[in-house]
């Protein structure tokens, strides 16, 4: 994985129960419900017993959800790895940046320690992701920390009144 440009610092953590909060701002942002695979508002209770029930083991969980925090430890957005296939080594790439956080290579850089993640604690081989195709700048970014698109997916999301392509993007480590 390549990247030229200098990269803020960031912490990736476990979640805790204070960060229900910010896990029900991000989970029922419809506006991002476009770039996912979900598209219903989930409660306190159930964000509550999903942080609570979850093991962080990988193999367990299938996923694994990480806090992002900045270099003065506060809190800007969530990573995750997720559809966790261990026997040909791959999963899912989730990175969510809270909009006031965005455009300051918090990103990038979470990126780059989730792909170290991925590779010297988990032993993947494959890191990918799913982008709307008219998402430029997450493309971009993308593109830029060395992932190449593999296939166009027609008409893979939906936004409740029409549908749009995807593009998945993977590296190999």
């Amino acid at each position: 994985m390549t990247s030229s440009k200098a990269t803020p610092d960031v912490r990736l953590r476990a979640m805790e129960p204070e960060d229900l909060d910010l896990l029900y701002r991000i989970e029922n942002d419809s506006e991002l419900w476009d770039v996912g695979s979900t598209s219903v508002p989930y409660s306190r209770y159930t964000l509550h017993d999903y942080i609570a029930e979850s093991t962080g083991d990988i193999y367990t969980d299938r996923q694994v959800r990480l806090i992002i925090e900045n270099g003065q430890g506060q809190t800007v957005g969530i990573a995750d790895i997720v559809n966790f296939d261990a026997k040909n080594c791959r999963a899912e790439l989730g990175l969510v940046i809270e909009r006031a956080h965005r455009r300051k290579g918090y990103a990038r850089s979470t990126i780059l320690q989730m792909a170290d993640y991925a590779l010297h604690v988990l032993h993947l081989h494959q890191l990918y992701v799913i982008i709307a195709a008219d998402n430029a700048s997450t493309v971009k970014l993308f593109q830029t920390m060395g992932y190449k698109t593999s296939a166009t997916l027609p008409d893979w999301l939906y936004d409740g009144k029409s549908y749009h392509d995807a593009l998945l993007m993977h590296t190999f480590f």
